[in-house]
C-alpha cells in the first residue's frame, strides 16, 4: 500500500518540501534492500531479506500517517523507492548512518519542519507515529533491551549528533539529557521496541502477526 503522505501536493520536490514547513516530520533511514538484514541470512535467502526489509519499510511510512514523510538513503534505487510511496527522498551517498540522519535533520529543519521523528525501518509493529509528536523536548523509544534507539524525536532548535549502534540509548540518552531540552523516555513492547535483527526477532513478530 502506498500512503501519500504528502496531503495530495503531488509528486514534484518541490511540493513535498513545502508540505514539510511548520509541521512535525517522519524520517526513515533506509538502506540498500538487497544489503539489509545480514543477520538473517542463516534463514532468509538474499531476495527473502530485501523483501522483508521493503516490506518493513513501507509499513513504517504508512504508520506515519498524516504526518509527512522523508528517507534518507544512500543509492538512487531507494530514492525513487520513496518517491513513490509520496516520501521526499533525501539522497546521501557515503556518509554512513550517524552522518546522514544527523545531516538529513538539519535539512529538514532548514526546509521548516518543527519536529524531526526519526524511526528506525525495520519495526513491524509500528502505529501512529504521529502520537510522539508535540512533546516540547526530546523524546527515546529504545528497543526492547534498552541497547538501540528505534525511535528519537528532536524539537526545532536542538542540535542533536546522532551515534547509532551498541549502546545507543544511552549515548542518545546522556546527550539529550546535556541539550538543556526536557527528555521523556517511553518503553513500548512490539509497537516500536521490537526491531527485527536476528532470527528470534522474526519469528516473535511472526507469531505475534506482525508480519
Amino acid at each position: 500500500m502506498i500512503v501519500d503522505n504528502t496531503l495530495a501536493l503531488g509528486n514534484p520536490v518541490n511540493a513535498k518540501q513545502s508540505a514539510l514547513s511548520g509541521r512535525p516530520v517522519v524520517l526513515v533511514p533506509v538502506k540498500q534492500f538487497g544489503q539489509a538484514k545480514h543477520r538473517l541470512s542463516e534463514v532468509l535467502s538474499t531476495d527473502e531479506r530485501a523483501e522483508l526489509a521493503r516490506k518493513m519499510a513501507e509499513h513504517v511510512l504508512a504508520a506515519a500517517y498524516p504526518l509527512p514523510c522523508a528517507v534518507v538513503c544512500e543509492t538512487r534505487e531507494v530514492a525513487e523507492w520513496a518517491e513513490r510511496q509520496g516520501a521526499l527522498a533525501l539522497e546521501r551517498p557515503s556518509l554512513g548512518l550517524n552522518r546522514a540522519v544527523t545531516n538529513g535533520v538539519e535539512r529538514l529543519f532548514s526546509l521548516g519542519a518543527s519536529e524531526v521523528i526519526v524511526v528506525h525501518s525495520d519495526l513491524p509493529g509500528a502505529r501512529e507515529i504521529a502520537e510522539l509528536s508535540g512533546y516540547e523536548g526530546i523524546t527515546i523509544v529504545p528497543d526492547r533491551t534498552k541497547s538501540g534507539t528505534n525511535v528519537i524525536c528532536i524539537p526545532h532548535g536542538c542540535r542533536f549528533d546522532f551515534s547509532y549502534g551498541k549502546g545507543s540509548f544511552q549515548r542518545h540518552l546522556d546527550q539529550a539529557n546535556r541539550s538543556g531540552f526536557p527528555v521523556r523516555v517511553i518503553l513500548d513492547v512490539y509497537g516500536l521496541s521490537l526491531d527485527i535483527d536476528l532470527p528470534k526477532d522474526l519469528y516473535e513478530a511472526l507469531e505475534a502477526g506482525l508480519l
